[in-house]
């Protein structure tokens, strides 16, 4: 996805997300788990979430905090065409303009959203390092065949992007997939590699990093070399997220 100019969002998140951050981390943990935490799967020091945050997910957070996310106070998210153009309807219900499932991945969701979402879950986004070892490196005890315990593999996938959701992958999928519905790869996770770029916590200036890839691109981006630096206030059909939390 080439870089041009990026969309602008309301400065507001940034003012909001100290407030919501601090009244969210209080939560107790049974109403963590409620908001979708319990699913999480445990890797080394840390659990992640086995999918991207669907739709149902971030809607339970927007309905809780009572607003609308940014794609749909502005009228929509982008897509790459000419360069960076809004999309008129597309938010994470209608992601490529057409209403979504329940199941699928939330995308046109900027970063500051992204963050407080994992708070209000009980959570935070990963950091590189962290990414990198729940989509690299099999920590299972047992793993099923062919994954081995301790060993690290260039792919969330395994030792080949096969069965990811990559453009030109041949798979079944036109654009993103339901959360869950491509092969589990790597410490049992799913859509690591494609499906949607995921936010992570590194920050560079105004920017802030993706990993995993997408749809619309190919098996390169999903190694841990094809991570990509975004506006932390961009928000496209491109982009989704998850979240990580403290051992069980």
């Amino acid at each position: 996805m080439h870089r041009s100019t990026h969309p602008s969002v309301a400065c507001a998140w940034q003012a909001l997300l100290g407030a919501v951050l601090g009244a969210v981390l209080g939560a107790a943990p049974a109403r963590a788990a409620d908001r979708g935490a319990a699913d999480a799967v445990p890797v080394g020091a840390f659990r992640i979430d086995r999918t991207e945050v669907t739709v149902a997910r971030f809607d339970a957070f927007l309905k809780a905090v009572g607003r609308r996310s940014t794609a749909e106070v502005e009228g929509g998210g982008y897509e790459w065409g000419a360069g960076w153009e809004r999309r008129p309807g597309w938010t994470h219900r209608a992601p490529s303009g057409k209403p979504a499932r329940p199941d699928d991945p939330a995308a046109h969701v900027s970063w500051f959203e992204a963050t407080e979402f994992c708070a209000w879950a009980g959570g935070r986004l990963p950091d590189r390092d962290t990414w990198a070892e729940a989509a690299y490196v099999e920590r299972r005890a047992r793993p099923p065949a062919p994954f081995v315990t301790g060993r690290s593999y260039p792919y969330p996938t395994g030792d080949t992007p096969e069965g990811a959701n990559l453009s030109g992958a041949g798979d079944r999928f036109e654009r993103h997939a339901p959360a869950g519905s491509t092969a589990a790869g790597v410490n049992g996770l799913h859509e690591m590699a494609g499906n949607l770029w995921e936010w992570l916590a590194d920050a560079r200036g105004e920017d802030r990093l993706t990993a995993g890839g997408s749809w619309w691109y190919g098996a390169a981006q999903t190694q841990a070399s094809g991570m990509q630096w975004k506006p932390a206030r961009f928000f496209a059909v491109y982009v989704g997220f998850r979240c990580v939390y403290p051992p069980g």
